[in-house]
């Protein structure tokens, strides 16, 4: 009976210190996205292109505005509005697939930069900075570097 509880019990340590091991040997790494994207001069780039493709769709509809006040028949007025609630679709449409391009492309290099740190800095996980409260390492800055350097 007391080797059964000797072994039991050096059983347990060992798991413990096993786990404990485990536990010291990596980490867990957290990202301030925001931070990462707003240091990013490709995110930029991209926030420029769809605040532009934005106003370009805010200014076709001045013009078409101006271009409705000067129609004279009513006929010709409900021809116009849809002909331009077509054409703005179109645009609509267009702005979309670009914001929605444009947004991947900005995560795909950050997700592949943050893998690259997380392999070099050997971390077990990189989570958002919003779901630590104690604890972990922020690699936001280590991110903002290798996205900057284009080496990743």
């Amino acid at each position: 009976m007391k080797k059964f509880k000797l072994a039991a019990l050096l059983m347990t340590a060992g798991l413990f210190l096993s786990l404990g091991s485990q536990a010291n040997a990596a980490g867990i790494g957290y990202i301030d996205y925001q931070k990462v994207q707003e240091n990013f001069p490709f995110a930029q780039q991209a926030i420029k292109e769809i605040d532009a493709k934005a106003l370009e769709m805010q200014q076709y509809m001045v013009d078409k505005e101006k271009q409705y006040k000067a129609l004279d028949t009513p006929l010709k007025k409900q021809n116009f509005e849809e002909q331009t609630a077509r054409e703005f679709k179109l645009k609509e449409e267009a702005y979309m697939r670009l914001k929605s391009q444009k947004e991947e492309q900005v995560y795909n290099k950050i997700q592949a930069a943050t893998k690259q740190v997380l392999v070099e800095q050997k971390l077990d996980a990189v989570v958002d900075y919003r779901v630590i409260f104690v604890g972990g390492v922020d690699i936001s800055d280590i991110v903002i570097q290798k996205l900057k350097s284009g080496k990743f």
